[in-house]
Formats: structure tokens, sequence, C-alpha cells
């Protein structure tokens, strides 16, 4: 492609000129050059494009005909290339959506690909409750999110699984064997919260609820300090400050597995940044964090 749109614009500038030796000095190629490719595109057509003659250099009737196509097809490439940049050339802002633990023991392996690609491009990393993180993505204020992925995503997203990480229950350390009677700490809302209540309910039982925080490491805090047995992603207590002050309590059967992915809208795949991201981040090794 590249080789093509050089012919053409060798032939356009020829076709302006009409003078072999200053097109030659103006494209910094050698007359021998310039005449080899005139020759290679009339042996494709199978047409004469230029007349020499004792008055100079002209364009045939084909000629006028090949440059009308040259012209328009160098737009289009110009056209398709602003829209499509060379993904070694992009720049701007990519904004993402993570907790603060997806930061720590997601992120620098997800996104490293893309960062060595694409240096030019400044990411945009927000922090905060991953209850927020799909409903932030809608809402147009990020990019992307590595967020859980629900079992029924909103049909204007697409997700990519980066990670499973099993939910475990977990209780202090140094609290006497609580069982699985409570009292509990469950996250106010979210994924987390829906997963645990769904395993209540196949259990038949009704939580004796204790706490209500918002995010998970606060959720561990309270844990720690006796409030209850609360129902985590391992990979949260797994990269939690207070994790040696934490027990897991064996279930059975335990919650199901809690997969996160990579979210963005599915309509900005076609815009070059977000596409970068996605074909950088996926399918490849799903890290599993097993009890």
């Amino acid at each position: 492609m590249r080789d093509d749109h050089r012919e053409l614009r060798l032939f356009l500038h020829l076709a302006q000129t009409l003078n072999f030796g200053r097109t030659s000095l103006d494209c910094h190629v050698s007359p021998a050059t310039l005449t080899r490719t005139v020759q290679r595109l009339e042996a494709d057509l199978g047409h004469r494009l230029f007349d020499r003659g004792p008055r100079g250099v002209s364009l045939t009737a084909e000629g006028h005909r090949f440059r009308e196509y040259a012209v328009r097809a160098l737009e289009l490439w110009r056209a398709y290339r602003e829209e499509h940049p060379d993904p070694a050339e992009l720049t701007g802002r990519l904004a993402l959506f993570a907790t603060v633990t997806a930061c720590q023991a997601l992120l620098p392996d997800l996104l490293a690909p893309f960062r060595a690609a694409h240096p030019q491009v400044r990411l945009d990393l927000r922090t905060g409750d991953a209850a927020a993180a799909l409903a932030r993505l809608d809402e147009g204020e990020v990019d992307a999110a590595v967020a859980g992925i629900p079992p029924r995503l909103p049909e204007a997203l697409a997700s990519r699984t980066v990670a499973v990480t099993e939910l475990v229950l977990v209780t202090a350390r140094d609290r006497p064997d609580p069982g699985l009677d409570g009292p509990f700490v469950l996250p106010h809302r979210g994924l987390v919260r829906d997963a645990a209540d769904r395993w209540f309910r196949a259990r038949g039982t009704a939580p004796d609820v204790a706490c209500e925080p918002d995010g998970h490491e606060g959720l561990l805090t309270l844990v720690a300090l006796g409030c209850g047995t609360g129902v985590v992603p391992r990979l949260v207590l797994d990269n939690s400050a207070v994790r040696e002050r934490l027990a897991v309590v064996p279930a059975d059967p335990a919650p199901e597995p809690f997969p996160i992915g990579l979210c963005v809208r599915r309509a900005d795949l076609r815009r070059p940044l977000v596409a970068a991201l996605w074909s950088l981040a996926g399918p490849g090794a799903r890290p599993e964090w097993p009890g």
C-alpha cells in the first residue's frame, strides 16, 4: 500500500510539472527511478500515461483519466488515516476507571503492552467504588473500566475477561470460629453484594447483616475489627493491607466465581484509542486466584 501511494504521488507530481527533471529533484528520486515508476504504472494499466515529443511531455487521454483516479484514491486514503491513524502514532488522552485493588493487582500487566506500543497516549486513571464502575462508563465519564462483569451486561457495553477470582468469606483471625451464621459485613451495593445475596438464597438463609460499607477495603477493615464475617473477592483479600489479620471461612458450596473484565462502550470500539486498548488487552491469559 505504501509503495502504491508513493507511485501515485510521483505520478501526480509529474502530471503537474510535465517535467521529469523537476519532479526528480522535487521528490528526491533519480531520473531513472522516476522513469521506471512511470513504466511500471503503464505496464500495470496497459496504457501509456505520458507522451514525450519535441514540445515536451504531455498527458495522454488515459493519463488524464488516471490522474482523476489517483487524486481520488489519495483523498480516500487520507480520510481513512485521519479516522484510523497509524497505531504507532496514537496520541491523546484515555480515561480509565478501576478500583484501588485493580490498579495494584491488574492494571500494571494489563496496560503494559498498550503503554509500550503507544507511549504518547496520556493515561488518565480514576479510582473509586467498584459498584460505580459500569455506571461511570455508561455515562461517558471514562473511556474504559476494569470492573466485575455482571451476568447480564448492558447491551451498549462490551467486556473482555482479564481475570477470574473466587468470592471468599473472611473473618478476623483472632475471632472464635463464627461458622456461617453471622453476623455478616456485606457491601452496600454492587455485584459482590448481588452474588452474596444469591449465595444466601441458595442456602435458604437470610443473613444477619451487621454493617454495609461502600467499598471492599472498608469492608475488610470492619471484618478485621471483629464486626462480622465478610464476603469479598479473593483478589481484594490477597492485596489488602489487613490480610494478615484475617482468615478465610470454609464454605461448601462456595459462592460463585467472580469475573473481572475490561469494559468499554460498543460504539467506542471505532475510536482508535479504545480500539488499540481493546486489541492489546485480550484475548489472552486469564489470571485466576484459586482457593
